[in-house]
């Protein structure tokens, strides 16, 4: 699979710009995103590529900053070289240690996930990843069903099955995404998640304990009634994606169509992930 690879450069921009500029690239198609010296590297597949959209994400900045940018076609085969140039062991909350298979194992953390990417968003280096770690870590999921919906490369199913929980579903509805969740599921020596490739329509009608959904303000509020369907009385879903500003309140709305009810949220730089339960 061929991919593009839109690079951004800037003169001068606030962070919570750029973090808005990426959110809006993410809303278009565009699934992987790099910080480099002078801004960051933004990746979509090359049937999703279109200028026109990229031209219209750009205009709505137009007076607020200065950037230039570069676009490159790049072959998947040539991914592992870029990110494996700038991918660094992370830690999270002195618990979890997540390292891609070029690095050395770290026995003294009580939980060790081992991703390769490939294209897939969620090494735990974004912010919005990061917070539903630690969200996992501060919660019980042991003997618990689990549904991890956008689940890129699977990260957050696999610290979940790692800290016990029963059975998981993790959907995504980019290839990509699908085939890197079982890779790196068999990468950390996990069987207990079933992965599926699309959106809603894959969501089991099952009962889950516990949902995880790392996507954006939009797609959370099109799944709220699915995710309410399947959503166990007592049970506790976690969102992220998101800005704290409108998206928080618009999503606490949709939620309490269903009883399902703002418990706490966590904030690093302009993105947020959430807590809720449904009563």
């Amino acid at each position: 699979m061929q991919y593009i690879q839109v690079t951004f450069s800037f003169t001068a921009i606030e962070e919570y710009q750029q973090d808005l500029l990426i959110s809006d690239l993410a809303e278009i198609g565009y699934n992987t995103f790099e910080d480099t010296e002078n801004g960051f590297a933004a990746f979509i597949d090359f049937d999703s590529y279109k200028k026109e959209n990229l031209a219209d994400v750009l205009a709505r900045y137009e007076g607020e900053f200065e950037s230039n940018y570069t676009i490159t076609e790049i072959a998947a085969e040539n991914w592992n070289e870029e990110w494996e140039k700038n991918f660094e062991p992370l830690i999270i909350d002195d618990q979890c240690y997540v390292r891609a298979t070029f690095h050395q194992p770290q026995p003294q953390y009580q939980y060790e996930i081992v991703i390769d990417p490939k294209m897939a968003f969620g090494t735990g280096h974004h912010q919005t990843t990061t917070m539903m770690m630690q969200y996992i870590l501060s919660t019980d999921v042991a003997g618990k069903t689990v549904l991890d919906m956008g689940c890129g490369t699977g990260i957050l199913a696999i610290l979940a099955s790692k800290k016990g929980a029963s059975s998981l579903v993790a959907i995504d509805n980019d290839e990509v995404c699908y085939q890197s969740t079982l890779e790196n599921s068999a990468l950390n020596q996990i069987s207990n998640i079933t992965a599926a490739c699309g959106g809603k329509e894959m969501i089991p009608a099952q009962p889950f304990e516990v949902i995880l959904a790392n996507i954006n303000r939009n797609i959370l509020l099109d799944q709220m009634e699915v995710y309410a369907s399947v959503l166990t009385a007592g049970g506790s879903i976690f969102f992220s994606g998101f800005y704290e500003s409108p998206d928080l309140d618009m999503i606490k709305a949709e939620c309490e169509k269903f009883q399902i009810r703002y418990i706490d949220h966590k904030k690093i730089g302009e993105w947020v992930a959430a807590r809720f339960k449904k009563d």
